[in-house]
């Protein structure tokens, strides 16, 4: 198994650079698999249809409603989600550690469950919501769902793979002791560019405990970022455009003002320029054969 390389991050995450795989051997007369590279995946039938499977079982079934740049967002969820991650006893979450190396390692050992596919993948701790994300923009009905997008499609919400457990449900009973001795794994999301939103991968006990207990569960992120060749492009575009009006600039007097423009001008040119190779990019959809 080909491991993917590490870029640690500061704050305790890190990016994934996932390489192809690659391809196995077919036997003599055999035809070459056309299995795709990642076992959770978006598939998109048509304009307004796309589905999430895991394998080949659907695990969601999406439509899009509505006219104008506002639309009705239909899901119905299936049973059968298997989390990419092994269960988490009370020992190991009462060890911590680093969890989002923890979880990246997890990720790369559980392929036929995990949405990772060639290419660059940032997993980070995240605490911090805008309030509504686990309130009601948590989409606890089960197995239908509306949601309602904003204009360009946009939600901002989580949406679990499966139904939250009940807060007196012995699992949760326990890990509510867990978010009380601050010992808590977080729970796993993944950041899908086209919901605006995030599914949860794992930790729906984790969630349903932190929930009961009045507060947000911590969480690992997984998003996909731009690949080496994709941001350094990006990077040439920002360079030509930020000479070009530096270059404006040039052609004025030179006062207090026109200076204080300059830094402020270089400041926001460096500010974005170091954050392009982990901004989020386009999660990966393809269209159903």
């Amino acid at each position: 198994m080909n491991r993917a390389t590490r870029e640690p991050l500061p704050g305790g995450g890190l990016v994934l650079a996932v390489p192809e795989a690659v391809p196995e051997a077919a036997p003599l007369g055999a035809r070459p698999s056309s299995s795709p590279s990642s076992s959770l995946r978006f598939e998109r039938a048509g304009r307004r249809r796309w589905a999430l499977l895991q394998d080949e079982r659907p695990l969601i079934q999406a439509r899009s409603e509505g006219d104008g740049c506002c639309h009705d967002l239909h899901l119905h969820r299936l049973p059968g989600h298997r989390s990419p991650l092994p269960p988490l006893s009370a020992a190991t979450m009462r060890a911590g550690g680093e969890w989002p190396h923890r979880y990246a390692r997890w990720l790369e050992d559980a392929p036929q469950y995990a949405p990772l596919r060639p290419g660059r993948w940032r997993l980070s701790p995240r605490t911090t919501f805008a309030p509504g994300i686990w309130s009601c923009d948590l989409v606890q009905d089960w197995p239908d769902a509306t949601i309602e997008l904003l204009c360009g499609g946009g939600w901002h919400g989580v949406v679990p793979l499966r139904p939250l457990p009940a807060p007196d449900a012995p699992r949760v009973k326990a890990l509510r002791k867990h978010v009380r001795e601050g010992t808590l794994a977080p729970v796993l999301l993944w950041w899908v560019s086209f919901l605006d939103g995030w599914l949860l991968l794992d930790g729906h006990e984790r969630a349903a405990a932190a929930l009961a207990e009045g507060t947000v569960p911590a969480c690992v992120e997984l998003v996909r970022v731009p690949d080496d060749a994709d941001w350094r492009a990006t990077a040439a575009e920002m360079a030509r455009g930020h000479e070009e009006r530096m270059a404006r600039l040039a052609t004025h007097p030179a006062t207090p003002h026109t200076t204080r423009q300059r830094q402020a001008m270089e400041r926001g040119y460096a500010d974005a320029l170091s954050t392009l190779p982990y901004d989020a990019a386009a999660t990966p959809i393809r269209r159903q054969s």
